[in-house]
């Protein structure tokens, strides 16, 4: 970090969901390995009328803040906030994932290619959505992980499926030891489906509720094996940004089409991750030749574009 830069202040507006949180705190974990930051948590409910404050000019939640250089958000309760913020009280305002309004009213558009945006100047298009997860290179051979997703909208689930998946995964890798972790959407009974197969004895099993915030980041820093269902499109680009070599356990969409789908087609054909059947021919994951950091990178954008700390 470069002493002669000033802090940068950014207002951080959020809507309480972890995972638009997980992209925010990505992006500013990576531009604050650059420039110092001063940062402001705004939640979206400080503002209860911000049509009317971005119509007046006005954002009382703020008054008491310094202005801002940066005002950064993910969801789209966020949106409206953050323009009546800079109408305000000036900054620039970056949106990550597609806004429900027009590209041309926000300064900087953080968008994942799954999303399909439209090429505009003011348009960074991401592979995947931003996280807080950083590569590490020095991986435990010894350590595997399992990331479970659940029954989604854009998915056929079956829990027993997964399990004859794990099942074979673990029988072919005997000298990894496996830990797993599921999510909010993962049905009760998947879990105790694999508690009554394996009893514990080849599989540590930490349900999403026994976790703490930082035990993935941490756990994906020490496993050089990670195996995802491919539901979880989060987690499939967070396994990806540690550096790890990503399996992907079948999950059939019900759309062929689906954008979801079509995102992680695209990482199997440029050889990122591995699928299931794939890997059941062969037996082998490589870790990708280049780790993801799309935080990195849009963070460079950033400071090179508008010379932000400088």
């Amino acid at each position: 970090m470069a002493a002669s830069h000033r802090p940068v202040t950014v207002w951080c507006f959020t809507d309480g969901k972890a995972g638009h949180e997980n992209q925010v705190q990505g992006l500013l974990s990576a531009l604050g390995r650059t420039v110092p930051l001063d940062i402001h948590a705004l939640p979206v409910e400080c503002e209860r009328h911000p049509v009317w404050s971005l119509l007046r000019g006005r954002f009382a939640a703020g008054s008491e803040l310094p202005d801002p250089d940066l005002i950064v958000g993910a969801g789209r309760a966020t949106h409206l906030p953050m323009l009546a913020a800079r109408r305000a009280r000036g900054g620039r305002v970056i949106v990550l994932m597609r806004p429900g309004l027009p590209l041309s009213w926000f300064d900087l558009c953080i968008i994942p290619l799954h999303d399909k945006p439209r090429a505009r100047p003011n348009v960074l298009q991401t592979c995947g959505v931003l996280n807080r997860v950083r590569y590490q290179p020095d991986k435990d051979a010894r350590a595997g992980l399992f990331l479970i997703g659940g029954p989604s909208s854009h998915v056929d689930w079956s829990n027993e499926a997964i399990v004859d998946q794990i099942t074979l995964i673990l029988e072919y890798s005997p000298d990894i030891e496996w830990q797993l972790t599921t999510s909010r959407r993962t049905p009760e009974f998947f879990v105790k489906l694999l508690r009554h197969r394996y009893h514990g004895r080849a599989l540590t099993i930490v349900p999403v509720e026994e976790t703490t915030p930082d035990w993935l980041p941490e756990q994906l820093a020490k496993a050089a094996t990670v195996w995802v269902s491919d539901d979880s499109v989060s987690m499939v680009y967070e396994a990806l940004t540690s550096g790890a070599a990503v399996g992907l356990l079948s999950v059939p969409y019900l759309k062929e089409d689906d954008r979801l789908a079509s995102g992680v087609r695209e990482l199997e054909a440029a050889r990122l991750v591995t699928d299931y059947e794939h890997w059941r021919r062969g037996r082998v994951l490589r870790p990708p030749a280049v780790p993801l950091d799309e935080a990195g990178r849009c963070a460079k954008w950033i400071m090179d574009k508008w010379q932000i700390g400088a």
